[in-house]
């Protein structure tokens, strides 16, 4: 019977669904979409025995795959899903798309309801997302497979091209190299024999070495204070004199190579300093051993000079880079104030010019506008005297009513006081009963909002069809289950009755196969049994005729009753068609009575 209802009830959703009108615009949209679906490669959308709503779901769900985001939905695919299984569906997809920053927002209903005019471009996104998305894979691959190729195995062009490139490396650093070389600047005037410390600094001073990158070991301080209390004077004077002299004795190589700047020729001497720095701690540590043994006082004597020197070379860069940031940043100042002053005196001389323009344009104008506004003015103030006047007569005329008033009799104001009360008591009635009518009017309003109107009728029909056909599935299906049961069950049953018999007969075959009596009597027993099971099945195929006809004529009045549903409907169609005629012509009805009353009301 429960069968027989679900079976009904698809019928008539069916009936229903034939009637509701299709929109153009969303089928063209739908189809737009099934296109883009397949464009991209989801071939799934050309099967005709999935729903629209599982095509549309399906491909949305593998663009998002196509573009490595997780969607957490169920691995095997199901038919007829329920409204809430689709609604849940349909949010866990709407909320990966804030995640892949799609720009466009869509609900679950809407997905749900397939309004593929919303659906459209939230396709056409995802479909561009997952071509891009593929593409770099692809790119991505590509390159590994070249890298992981070219790591192994080469072709001779590459070989010759790779060949090239290292000898140009090569060739680059014997430049660099031969560029940066320390090249010698000076030379000594004569050839003259000369002691070892003084020949160090002499060729130090060939190359134009910076004085801090050569580090030169001091003596012990204990006896270098002492030889300096002793004898500062005579290696001051030893010290200028061994000065002037290197510095006299040295003379210009070339005149191209004299062209470089000290600092230049420092910067590339400076290259090496690391090298020069350990020569000279060598030559330091010699000259130590040497002072110790001979008493070497010159050598000494000149390095602290040289020092000195240094120490007051760098003072004075420190003063003049100070001074010279000094004078730059006062110069940027001045010359703000320069610009800022010629942009004034150009604003100045625009607004010269345009005030020259307009005294030699519009002297004549405004002269007519000044005269015209004194005219005005004078017209103004007559205007004014006249008010004042006017106000003091009224005042005036206002006082002697009010004195009126106060010396007048009683009598009137009794009566005016006698009417004000009847009338507060005529409007406190009125009042009254307009608040009756008020509350009428709204019972009567509350009582038709508690009628349904026809859009409302029609959703609650919607949402009741849609919880029948739910539980007329659910119930089919739990009929299913039950029918199953009992039919394995039976199975069971028929199936251990005959287990049980083939025992019995395997166990007394032997017994029974001794005599010719045993075997009549098993004989006997064996017709018995076949005879039971053909009644049995006799039975069984009874009972299947009979349900068979019960279904035959349950499908003829299933029939009969469509053919109803079917002229209900169309009867129902043709009531709402005159209903809403009816509705016009009493619309017109009650404008040609209004028409009526307001001639009449016009002849009158």
């Amino acid at each position: 019977m429960l069968n027989d209802v679900s079976k009904k009830l698809l019928r008539s959703s069916e009936t229903t669904e034939a009637d509701v009108r299709e929109d153009e615009e969303q089928t063209k949209k739908f189809q737009d979409i099934i296109d883009l679906l397949l464009a991209a490669g989801y071939f799934r959308a050309r099967i005709k025995g999935l729903s629209n709503f599982d095509k549309v779901i399906g491909g949305m769900t593998w663009c998002i795959e196509s573009c490595n985001f997780d969607v957490d939905i169920d691995l095997l695919f199901r038919e007829n899903l329920t409204i809430g299984q689709k609604i849940s569906l349909t949010e866990k997809i709407v909320a990966m798309l804030p995640k892949m920053n799609c720009p466009y927002r869509i609900e679950p209903h809407q997905i749900q309801g397939l309004d593929c005019i919303h659906i459209f471009p939230v396709i056409q996104w995802l479909v561009k997302r997952s071509m891009e998305t593929r593409e770099e894979t692809a790119d991505f691959v590509r390159s590994f497979a070249l890298t992981q190729f070219h790591k192994k195995h080469s072709f001779t062009e590459d070989l010759s091209a790779v060949q090239g490139v290292k000898e140009n490396l090569i060739k680059n650093i014997h430049l660099i190299k031969k560029s940066y070389e320390p090249q010698r600047l000076f030379k000594h005037k004569d050839d003259a024999k000369r002691e070892e410390s003084t020949r160090f600094l002499g060729t130090v001073l060939e190359y134009e070495a910076p004085l801090y990158s050569i580090k030169i070991a001091a003596l012990p301080a204990e006896a270098a204070s002492s030889d300096v209390k002793e004898n500062e004077n005579k290696e001051e004077l030893k010290e200028k004199e061994n000065t002037d002299q290197l510095a006299g004795n040295l003379a210009a190589i070339e005149e191209s190579s004299a062209r470089l700047s000290v600092v230049a020729v420092g910067n590339i001497v400076g290259i090496q300093a690391q090298e020069i720095a350990k020569v000279a701690e060598k030559y330091a540590t010699m000259s130590i051993s040497e002072a110790e043994e001979t008493g070497g006082a010159n050598s000494s004597a000149a390095l602290t000079a040289l020092e000195n020197q240094r120490a007051a070379l760098q003072n004075r860069v420190c003063k003049l880079t100070k001074e010279r940031d000094a004078l730059s940043a006062k110069h940027l100042e001045l010359k703000e104030k320069l610009n800022e002053s010629r942009a004034k005196r150009q604003a100045i001389e625009r607004s010269l010019k345009k005030a020259q323009e307009m005294d030699i344009n519009e002297n004549d104008s405004i002269y007519k506008r000044l005269k015209e506004l004194l005219l005005v003015h004078d017209g103004l103030k007559e205007q004014e005297h006249d008010f004042r006047e006017q106000c003091k007569s009224d005042l005036n005329l206002l006082k002697g009513k009010l004195q009126e008033i106060e010396n007048g009799t009683s009598e009137e104001e009794e009566d005016r006081l006698k009417e004000y009360e009847q009338q507060k008591e005529a409007v406190t009635k009125v009042r009254l009963q307009l608040a009756k009518k008020n509350r009428a009017i709204a019972s009567l309003t509350r009582q038709l909002d508690d009628v349904p109107g026809r859009s409302e009728l029609t959703q609650y029909q919607r949402r009741f069809m849609e919880l029948y056909n739910q539980v007329s599935a659910k119930h089919k299906e739990t009929k299913q289950y039950y029918t199953l049961y009992n039919t394995l069950d039976d199975t069971k049953l028929y199936l251990s009755k005959e287990l049980s018999l083939l025992n019995s007969i395997q166990d007394n075959y032997n017994e029974a196969m001794a005599s010719t009596s045993g075997k009549e009597e098993f004989l006997k027993q064996f017709e018995a049994i076949v005879t039971g099971v053909k009644r049995n099945k006799a039975k069984v195929e009874k009972r299947c005729a009979d349900e068979k006809n019960r279904r035959d004529a349950l499908s003829r009045q299933l029939v009969t009753l469509i053919e109803q549903q079917r002229k209900y409907v169309a009867a129902v169609r043709q009531l709402t068609i005159e209903c809403r005629k009816n509705e016009a012509l009493l619309a017109q009805l009650r404008g040609m009575d209004a028409s009526s009353e307001q001639y009449n009301s016009s002849q009158r």
